[in-house]
């Protein structure tokens, strides 16, 4: 048997990048929302929302994702701040999954903006995987104008893992034999779902490198940290169950989630969040012409614990407003309180039979929801992400 060789395709702040590369398409001569502080956020006019991605300039002056954009603004005041087009994010990432589909024989969605690959045992098409995925990396950013970092392993933590070491436009490996010399060094904070809390706790047993985790005992990780202590400590060693990383197949429903820069305890901001993931669920659904019936959230605090519900429709979907509606009914029921380290909107039991049973009390308001979310997507596609806005965005004072 091959030894496991997996790519983690990640797009370099992909929403940002989307939409400077759809401008630059449109006119070359434009300037590049990579080069200078700019941030995608909720609502730029009224300046209210959250930041959902921005540019490493604006990153260098400590901005970072889910933050207010008031706050975000005075850490760059001179940041461009760009309205969300999720229509363009949905089309991108379909181009994206489809191009990695030309030479994965595996290919597990992780979340919009990047994937998983099983390249296991496809040497003898492409030659040398690491020297393959630079050549990938390179055409996906002539094809698209978006760039990519690809990470490479024998599992998906590792993989990941190495994702995220420098950024943009870079190709890094983090084989169970480079653990120790790249992996180790690092802050505990840098371990994949090690959140603010649980890295709090560690720090109070002297823990403050991965490597001081991987050493520790697990028995004293256990006592302390319980279940996610001997989770850490398997992280820290490269051991990893590759299930928790996977998600359901497009076919059988679609999914968005994010791993929040910062922990949150305010609900009204969680529920922005969720309204990103809802938007962007939503316009993957209509672009592929699919409804749902199935909602769920997924809420994973700092302590590596995850809490998800989900509910049924009464009938099949794929209009925002209700999938918003329905994610906030569920996450009322499952916060406690706790800091939120991951929010996830999933959806199931997709079906692209348009025959489906309407819900008689309530066809009418469908209907109507349904022709905003059509028109909002034609606005966005012919016109561009400044063109139509959102009152739902609008922070309620």
């Amino acid at each position: 048997m091959p030894e496991p060789v997996i790519y983690h395709i990640d797009v370099n702040s992909a929403f940002l990048s989307w939409e400077a590369a759809f401008r630059l398409r449109m006119d070359p001569s434009s300037e590049d929302l990579r080069k200078v502080p700019s941030i995608i956020a909720g609502d730029p006019k009224s300046r209210h929302g959250i930041v959902l991605a921005s540019s490493i300039p604006a990153k260098k002056m400590g901005v970072v994702t889910a933050e207010p954009i008031a706050s975000a603004l005075k850490k760059c005041p001179d940041a461009l701040l760009i309205a969300p087009n999720y229509h363009l994010y949905a089309e991108n990432s379909r181009l994206l999954m489809e191009h990695l589909r030309k030479y994965a024989p595996t290919v597990d969605q992780f979340s919009i903006d990047e994937a998983f690959c099983d390249m296991t045992g496809t040497e003898l098409l492409y030659g040398n995987l690491i020297d393959f995925a630079y050549k990938l990396k390179n055409e996906i950013y002539q094809s698209y104008g978006f760039t990519v970092n690809i990470g490479i392993s024998t599992n998906y933590l590792l993989a990941k893992m190495a994702s995220d070491f420098e950024k943009p436009n870079k190709v890094h490996t983090l084989f169970p034999d480079e653990i120790q010399e790249k992996m180790w060094p690092l802050p505990v904070e840098n371990l994949l779902f090690v959140g603010k809390s649980t890295a709090a706790s560690l720090h109070r047993l002297g823990i403050h490198t991965i490597k001081d985790l991987a050493t520790s005992s697990p028995q004293l990780l256990s006592s302390h940290l319980k279940k996610q202590g001997q989770t850490a400590w398997q992280y820290a060693n490269g051991i990893c169950d590759d299930t928790h990383f996977t998600r359901e197949a497009t076919n059988k429903g679609y999914s968005h989630s994010t791993t929040l820069s910062k922990d949150c305890t305010d609900p009204a901001l969680a529920k922005e969040i969720l309204l990103s993931l809802c938007e962007t669920v939503g316009a993957r659904l209509r672009e592929d012409k699919m409804k749902i019936s199935v909602v769920s959230v997924t809420i994973k605090n700092t302590d590596f614990e995850s809490h998800s519900k989900q509910t049924s429709l009464y009938s099949h979907t794929d209009v925002t407003d209700e999938i918003y509606t329905t994610a906030c009914k569920l996450f009322d029921s499952l916060y406690d309180g706790s800091p939120i380290r991951l929010l996830c909107v999933s959806t199931s039991k997709a079906t692209d039979d348009s025959n489906y049973q309407y819900d008689l009390f309530h066809s009418e308001q469908h209907e109507k929801l349904e022709k905003l979310d059509s028109a909002i997507d034609e606005v966005r596609s012919k016109f561009g992400q400044d063109s139509i806005q959102r009152a739902t965005f609008l922070k309620k004072k």
